[in-house]
């Protein structure tokens, strides 16, 4: 960039952090480009469906309406301000350029800053069973609902271990679906004790027990401290057996399961970019390390949104405009102090807020220590949790990424997205240490599968 041109600057996604930060960018008279995978932003909170399948906005998102019509309107409201890519996939990050697949095939796009709103997708762990037809994750069973307007079954059972358990057992009940089972795998206790602490953000603990006595009403309450989870079936879902606090056996007749064990953040670019990450010993997670205005450690590139580390649709907000300030006062231009100060007070109390509910629904190390042998981890390449412990042991192994060199764990389509964090957790547990110590999965493009009849276009 010399001193007479426009900067180049990419945001990476369309979800709340990615909308926020291009609207900040635009007011300040700069001309960012908008890059995201889907047709319509709004990202995976605020997902709009189809066009021509619209629905009111209250049936789709509930509390959140006016928040998801705001956003939802943004880009238009923006215009020219704003050059927005949909449907396009960033699956490559080098130097200063990204190499993208959209409508036009493929193409790269250079950057002098960059802001990574990457979002995250849910954290899986295996259990037996998991891998039967039917078995989606709590997020497959929201696109579901809010994309297509389709439950993922006629009689649906619901496992999780956070906050978005509540969230799509309501949605699923109001759309109308029979929701036979809600379990959380997570205890009852830690929510209590942690109650002064989410105080921290009234509105939404509000709405979460909004959430609950209404599935409570509809007769659908959660159980919590469920200590094991299988799906039974041939060749499909039959049923969801489970283990309660007690060690009371549980069965239930259903067609369609829902189960993820929390969130874990998209930070493939960040990797790429070569950011330093950090291990958050409370999410037992990798995250690019970033400072609270966003800026990560690499001068040009800054994170926001649960790509940076999960905070949730509200703090993702907060996140893509105070990074994107942050990019304003780095090309040295001026900024509002005030309104930096006002973001900075509210992602405090996002922390604080966050911190608590963490503490509330700790990861559910019951489940990832009772994966047997026999379970797949790697559904890709078909690897069982049996062999990565014996290789771990037999061959000495005790780094993630050289496990994967001699199990090809980790090589296939999802490149250790889905099975990257729940290998981690065997490896530990197989040498005895912490799940730190055994690292993480180096990222590799192209970060999502991309077919071979465009990669040789």
């Amino acid at each position: 960039m010399n001193a007479t041109s426009s900067p180049r600057i990419v945001v990476v996604g369309a979800g709340p952090a990615g909308l926020r930060a291009v609207a900040t960018l635009a007011e300040a008279g700069l001309k960012p480009t908008l890059i995201d995978e889907a047709r319509r932003p709004g990202g995976q909170i605020y997902r709009q469906p189809p066009a021509g399948a619209d629905r009111p906005a209250e049936a789709l998102y509930g509390f959140e309406a006016g928040k998801a019509r705001a956003l939802h309107g943004l880009l238009d409201r923006l215009g020219a301000a704003v050059d927005h890519r949909p449907e396009t996939l960033v699956w490559n990050l080098f130097d200063a350029s990204l190499d993208l697949l959209g409508p036009n095939g493929f193409e790269t796009v250079g950057f002098d800053r960059l802001v990574l709103a990457t979002g995250a997708m849910d954290r899986i762990l295996p259990f037996p069973g998991w891998t039967l037809p039917g078995v989606y994750t709590l997020g497959a069973a929201q696109i579901a609902l809010k994309a297509q307007g389709v439950a993922i079954g006629r009689r649906v059972a619901l496992v999780g271990a956070g906050p978005l358990l509540p969230l799509v057992v309501h949605q699923y009940l109001k759309a109308g679906a029979e929701v036979v089972a809600a379990l959380d795998v997570t205890p009852l206790g830690p929510k209590i004790r942690n109650i002064f602490g989410l105080l921290a953000e009234p509105a939404t603990v509000a709405k979460g027990v909004w959430y609950t006595l209404r599935n409570l009403l509809a007769g659908r309450p959660i159980r919590s401290s469920v200590r094991a989870i299988r799906v039974e079936g041939d060749g499909r879902v039959e049923a969801l057996a489970w283990t309660d606090a007690a060690g009371r056996e549980h069965r239930i007749a259903c067609d369609a399961v829902g189960a993820s064990f929390g969130l874990r953040s998209e930070a493939q670019l960040a990797d790429l970019a070569g950011c330093r990450f950090g291990f958050d010993a409370v999410t037992r997670q990798w995250i690019p390390v970033h400072s609270a205005a966003g800026r990560s450690s690499r001068a040009d590139v800054y994170l926001a949104g649960d790509g940076a580390g999960i905070g949730g649709a509200d703090a993702a907000e907060l996140q893509g405009e105070r990074a994107a300030l942050a990019l304003v006062e780095d090309l040295g231009r001026p900024v509002d102090g005030g309104r930096v100060a006002d973001l900075e007070r509210a992602l405090a109390r996002q922390r604080r807020f966050r911190a608590a509910l963490e503490a509330a629904y700790p990861f559910p190390t019951h489940i990832a220590a009772a994966i047997g042998d026999d379970e797949i981890v790697c559904r890709c390449e078909g690897i069982t949790a049996g062999t990565l412990r014996r290789t771990a042991i037999d061959r000495d192994v005790a780094e993630m990424n050289r496990l994967k060199a001699l199990t090809r764990c980790g090589m296939g389509r999802c490149q250790g997205r889905v099975c990257g964090q729940a290998a981690a957790e065997v490896l530990a547990a197989a040498r005895g240490v912490e799940v730190e110590a055994v690292g993480r999965l180096r990222g590799n493009p192209p970060i999502k599968p991309i077919a071979v009849k465009e990669a040789l276009r």
